[in-house]
């Protein structure tokens, strides 16, 4: 039996979880689901431009783990643009964890964005 996933910390939860080919019927496509952890991966490294070192520290996770997560990522997303595909971003509670800094108190990036709860809600 595999061991259970450890809580990464998320940034964000996205305004918009799903993603298609413009013309083309739901009922046709290939739905692909990434992951909130992989959605945060791809932010981190190729929107914001860190390494996978400084990436895997704000996730809370191994940079061996990290870029496993990345390298899922990458293919997944690669593969419904290149196939037409459909995206849907999944969030599983187990999956999102957010910097508690007191009682009570618990905080995003800062980055304005709204923030991903423990229960995969937004605040």
């Amino acid at each position: 039996m595999p061991r259970p996933k450890r809580c990464r910390r998320v940034c964000c939860d996205p305004d918009h979880r799903f993603f298609k080919p413009q013309g083309v019927p739901v009922s046709e496509l290939e739905w692909i689901d990434l992951g909130l952890d992989e959605l945060e991966a791809l932010r981190l490294s190729d929107l914001e431009g860190l390494s996978q070192s400084s990436a895997a520290a704000e996730m809370d996770v191994s940079q061996p783990t990290f870029n496993r997560i990345l390298a899922s990522a990458r293919h997944k997303t690669a593969k419904a643009l290149a196939e037409g595909g459909a995206i849907r971003i999944s969030s599983g509670t187990k999956e999102i964890a957010l910097e508690e800094r007191g009682p009570g108190d618990v905080r995003g990036c800062g980055c304005g964005r709204r923030r991903a709860s423990r229960g995969g809600q937004s605040q």
